[in-house]
């Protein structure tokens, strides 16, 4: 049972780091060069999909590793899955914290209607949306080599 849930944790923080890597790496910067407003509206409107789905899919992969973490508890795979779990729950306090509320500014953007330095703010947002996929892809990473090591 424990490694199932391990695997679907895996899984589960595996595509959610894609997703977070693709948009940091391609769909930011590719957003930055359309002409005109085209970029503030790209962002709004990502910043409204994404901002809809993405907290669940962090709480499921946090709960998922969490529970990893607990059926492994007792062994090395349990270990690194904890430091997993803390990394993906540091994502969270990020998230909340800092991104969401760059994120709730975004959403409500138009082409008529948003602040003269939109791009210091979605800017802001990218630096910092870089720092949580590192942090998550370490946290993929010990779930990987988590569910590497032989059971005893």
């Amino acid at each position: 049972m424990s490694h199932v849930v391990l695997g679907v944790s895996i899984v589960l923080t595996g595509t959610l780091v894609g997703v977070e890597f693709c948009v940091a790496v391609f769909l930011g910067p590719v957003v930055d060069r359309l002409p005109g407003s085209g970029g503030l509206t790209a962002r709004a409107d990502s910043a409204r999909l994404l901002g809809a789905i993405m907290p669940f899919w962090y709480a499921a992969t946090l709960a998922t590793a969490c529970f990893s973490s607990a059926l492994l508890w007792a062994t090395a795979s349990g270990s690194l899955a904890t430091m997993a779990a803390v990394l993906l729950a540091i994502t969270i306090v990020l998230s909340a914290t800092v991104l969401v509320p760059i994120n709730n500014r975004v959403k409500r953007w138009s082409t008529s209607d948003h602040p003269d330095d939109w791009r210091t703010h979605v800017h802001r947002w990218d630096r910092w949306n870089n720092v949580r996929v590192v942090l998550a892809f370490a946290g993929f990473a010990l779930l990987v080599v988590a569910a590497l090591i032989p059971s005893a």
